[in-house]
């Protein structure tokens, strides 16, 4: 044999085994979820007991939800969201009010 080509004698230890948890690839936010219901629901809450008559509920209704779904997908969504409710609340009041006046003659016209 050539001396260039000698055989090494291999040991080897005691396999080693490590248990491995992955984390998640995103923060677990189901517990935010519920949160962020629970927060959308108080507010909705106080903002209808507001309102003297219940006829403004789907968009305020429709306000929330869209507030809720802007807010899921910032980093903070508890945080943001009672800002854009408000601001989302708003908007659907004044354009519910603006549109007061066609409801009648639209409900007229759906009659014929």
């Amino acid at each position: 044999m050539n001396e260039s080509n000698r055989r090494v004698p291999t040991r080897f230890a005691p396999e080693i085994r490590f248990e491995v948890i992955p984390a998640p690839p995103a923060p677990f936010r189901a517990v935010q979820e519920t949160a962020l219901e629970r927060l959308k629901t108080r507010l909705l809450v106080e903002r209808l007991k507001e309102l003297a008559s219940a006829e403004f509920n789907c968009e305020l209704r429709r306000a929330a939800n869209e507030a809720a779904e802007l807010a899921w997908v910032t980093c903070y969504p508890l945080l943001v969201f009672p800002a854009l409710f408000e601001e989302r609340a708003e908007t659907a009041l004044a354009n519910a009010v603006r549109q007061e006046p066609a409801r009648p003659r639209g409900l007229e016209v759906l009659a014929v």
